[in-house]
C-alpha cells in the first residue's frame, strides 16, 4: 500500500515511481502508540511538514514463524485503524525513520479491534476537519495482508499482540496545531484524534 502511495507521488511530481519488488518492513515504537481521541502532539522542534497516513493496522494473536500465503490469516486476531503520523523533513534528513515516525503520540489506533472483518468490502476515508481529504478500497495493496506476514515469519516470530500497519494510499496536506483527523474503515470504526503544539516549559 505504502508502494501506491509513492507511484502517486512521483507521477504527481513527473518522476518514475520506485517500487518495491516485495514487501517493505518498517518499525514503529510502541512509546509512540495513543488511543483514539487521545492528542498527537506536535514536536515543538518540528517544522510544518506534519501528515497523517491512514492505515489498516493487523493485530497478530497466535505466534507465527514461516506461515505460507495460503496459512498466513491464520495468526491474525483482527483489524483496527491506524494514522502513521510523519515529519517529513526528519524524514527526508535522517539515514532512518527513527525520529520521523516514531516520536511520541506520532501512532493513534483504535477505537477497537474487530475480528470478523471483510477485507474486500473495506473502504477507506481520511477526513481533515470533517472534510473527506483521502479515500479508496482499503484492500487495494500492492502487497497485501498475506503476502507481508508471510515475508516477515520467514525472518522472525510474530507474537500475540503484534500490529502490523499495512500502509496508505493518497497525499496528506501539512497539518497543524488545532486540526483534527479522522480515519473511518468500513467495517471497523473511525479513529480520532486532534493535533495540539507540545507545551514547553
Amino acid at each position: 500500500m505504502k508502494a501506491i502511495a509513492s507511484t502517486e507521488a512521483a507521477n504527481a511530481r513527473g518522476e518514475v515511481p520506485d517500487v518495491p519488488e516485495r514487501p517493505e518492513i518498517g518499525y514503529r515504537a510502541q512509546s509512540a502508540l495513543i488511543a483514539h481521541d487521545e492528542d498527537v502532539v506536535i514536536p515543538a522542534s518540528a517544522t510544518e511538514k506534519i501528515h497523517y497516513e491512514g492505515e489498516l493496522a493487523v493485530v497478530i494473536g497466535r505466534k507465527a514463524k514461516y506461515l505460507s500465503e495460503r496459512d498466513a490469516l491464520s495468526c491474525v486476531f483482527g483489524y483496527t485503524i491506524g494514522n502513521d503520523v510523519s515529519e517529513r523533513t526528519w524524514q527526508r534528513a535522517d539515514r532512518g525513520l527513527w525520529r520521523s515516525k516514531n516520536a511520541d503520540t506520532f501512532k493513534p489506533m483504535g477505537p477497537w479491534i474487530e475480528t470478523e472483518a471483510d477485507l474486500d468490502k473495506m473502504e477507506t476515508k481520511v477526513r481533515l476537519n470533517g472534510q473527506v481529504r483521502t479515500k479508496f478500497h482499503t484492500n487495494d495493496m500492492l502487497f497485501g495482508v498475506r503476502q507481508f506476514i508471510a515475508e516477515m515469519t520467514k525472518y522472525f516470530t510474530l507474537w500475540p499482540g503484534d500490529v502490523i500497519w499495512m500502509g496508505t494510499d493518497g497525499q496528506s496536506p501539512n497539518v497543524k496545531a488545532g486540526d483534527v483527523v479522522e480515519i473511518e474503515i468500513s467495517g471497523i470504526g473511525t479513529l480520532r484524534n486532534r493535533f495540539v503544539a507540545e507545551a514547553r516549559e
